[in-house]
């Protein structure tokens, strides 16, 4: 069981609504709900035929869509890949929810964004066991920020089970390790920090499966030397697939994904009917250019010929401005179309308040990014001219509301 109330967040799930065609825990399902959010988004579009169509979609009834992918839960007010983070992401229509793949001391997995950030995002630095952190916390001196790193293959699972999980943050500045626990943004919360819980890989699946939605497992490169005590990339792999073959989901519910190409021609190979769904995760190089082919390390049709078939590179690389100073799909995405490869992006409102020109997710379309409404133009060309299937998102209300709209 999950550490404290796994028993209790499924018992929450009649207020969770059934995807369509998938079983669920929940027989009565109350209604889902879009919050205030992506209403206060689109009241700040300028007028046109957008906002129009999404105003005109006020009265429609929230339903659950895999063109909703819950990008770590929803982490733009929950701590990420808690309990309580993906049944937000359920509750606001995500189809589709993540676990970033990392594993223990004793090679279990669990959700974990990285190998390596147990520092920022749980309380590991004021527990006992912050003595077996890689890098104990040292302080801010001299000059020298604060550091410290914690990985989850410092920890057996018992011992990572005893962590509470808290919003992604550190502070630099720290001379003790509970003041290092702050440093959050301005824009996110720890609101819902208290009560939080950690999830193994197998629980995650549990949670999802009861949640009536399907599964987009990420697996994370080690930051650990592999093999690890005799522990192979490929049998990381290969035990990924297991837990959901052992837990009887099927594989056409599941999309694992990974940044490491050949852990996903590995899929491809060894796989199965897991190969069908394998994702192909990519972000540019610093000297990447959506118009130059030299500059894509794997272009589209070589991704397509090695037999995978969904590619999920991040927004930049798939919006571009036009001449017009609008965006528009970059070369990249039409080289994808052409290649046949069926796209997923990620991560919208990971960036925070995209005035000033949104950050890193949208730099090349910063110029015509100037308000968080912006969420909403950049969400439209992606649906209606990239042609993407999913969209990750650290608050799915906002995907799920365009996506109830116009029928994705």
């Amino acid at each position: 069981m999950i550490r404290l109330a796994l028993g209790a967040a499924v018992a929450l799930l009649p207020l969770v609504a059934p995807v369509p065609g998938i079983a669920t825990a929940a027989d009565a399902a109350e209604p889902l709900t879009y919050g205030v959010r992506p209403f206060a988004l689109i009241d700040k579009l300028a007028d046109g035929p957008l906002k129009e169509k999404l105003l005109s979609c006020t009265g429609q009834t929230p339903k659950a869509t895999t063109f909703s992918i819950g990008h770590r839960g929803a982490p733009l007010q929950f701590p990420e890949h808690s309990v309580q983070s993906n049944l937000a992401a359920a509750r606001q229509g995500a189809g589709i929810l993540e676990c970033d793949v990392a594993f223990t001391k004793d090679k279990e997995l669990v959700c974990r964004h990285a190998q390596n950030d147990l520092h920022t995002t749980t309380n590991i630095l004021v527990t006992d066991l912050a003595d077996k952190c890689t890098t104990p916390f040292s302080a801010a001196a001299d000059g020298k920020p604060a550091a410290a790193e914690c990985r989850t293959s410092d920890l057996t699972l018992d011992e990572y089970l005893t962590l509470t999980p808290k919003m992604d943050s550190f502070d630099k500045t720290a001379e003790t390790a509970e003041a290092y626990q702050g440093g959050m943004p301005t824009w996110r919360t720890t609101l819902f920090n208290d009560g939080a819980e950690l999830m193994t890989h197998k629980q995650s699946i549990a949670l999802f499966k009861s949640l009536g939605t399907k599964f987009t497992p990420e697996l994370k490169d080690p930051a650990v030397e592999m093999p690890f005590d005799g522990y192979t990339m490929d049998d990381y792999a290969q035990q990924l697939l297991d837990e959901y073959t052992a837990a009887g989901i099927p594989a056409s519910d599941v999309f694992p994904q990974s940044f490491n190409y050949d852990v996903v021609k590995y899929w491809v190979a060894n796989g199965g009917e897991f190969a069908e769904q394998a994702v192909f995760l990519v972000e540019p190089a610093d000297d990447w250019r959506h118009d130059d082919p030299s500059t894509w390390v794997n272009s589209p049709a070589e991704i397509a010929a090695a037999g995978v078939k969904y590619l999920a590179p991040s927004i930049n690389m798939l919006v571009a401005l036009g001449g017009k100073g609008d965006i528009v799909a970059s070369d990249y995405a039409k080289a994808a179309q052409e290649a046949g490869l069926k796209l997923i992006t990620w991560s919208l409102e990971r960036s925070g308040p995209l005035s000033g020109g949104g950050g890193w997710y949208y730099n090349s379309v910063n110029d015509a990014i100037s308000s968080d409404a912006d969420y909403y133009n950049v969400l439209n060309v992606l649906a209606q001219d990239v042609g993407v299937v999913g969209v990750f998102s650290d608050w799915p209300a906002t995907v799920t509301y365009y996506a109830n709209c116009f029928g994705l």
